[in-house]
C-alpha cells in the first residue's frame, strides 16, 4: 500500500491532565502516515486522484484543537478518526503524537503515543 507521510506537524494545543496544561497550552508534534492507493495519481498527475495533504493538515489541526483532552491517547484517536472519516480513500492511518514539554521532572526528549487505525471493511 502506498503512503502519504506528514512529519513533525507542529500544533499548539491545550491537552493534559494538569490544570496548567489546559490553561497555558504547549507544543505538540504529529507524524501522520496515511495508507492509500496512489497509483492513479501517479499515472494521471491529477490532484483529484490522491489524498490532498494540505487538506489533511487543515482537518487534523481543526480536530486536534477543537477540544481539550486529558490524554494524548485520546487526542491521537481524534486525529485518526478525523482522517478516516473525512478522507475515504485512506485505508489505514498511523498517528504518532509527541509531547516534548510533558510535566515530568526528568531530562527527556519527549513522550509519545503511536496508534494505528484501519477502515472497517
Amino acid at each position: 500500500m502506498d503512503k502519504i507521510i506528514i512529519k513533525d506537524l507542529h500544533i499548539f494545543a491545550y491537552h493534559g491532565v494538569n490544570p496548567e496544561e489546559k490553561e497555558n497550552g504547549q507544543n505538540f508534534y504529529l507524524d501522520i502516515v496515511c495508507y492509500a492507493d496512489l497509483k492513479k495519481a501517479g499515472q494521471t498527475d491529477d490532484l483529484n486522484h490522491t489524498v490532498n495533504y494540505a487538506k489533511i493538515v487543515k482537518a487534523v489541526t481543526a480536530a486536534f484543537t477543537a477540544q481539550k483532552y486529558d490524554l494524548i491517547e485520546r487526542a491521537a484517536q481524534v486525529v485518526a478518526d478525523c482522517i478516516l472519516n473525512q478522507f475515504e480513500t485512506v485505508e489505514k492511518v498511523v498517528v504518532t503524537l509527541r509531547k516534548p514539554e510533558a510535566p515530568i521532572k526528568a531530562d527527556f526528549g519527549y513522550v509519545a503515543v503511536e496508534i494505528e487505525r484501519s477502515r472497517m471493511l
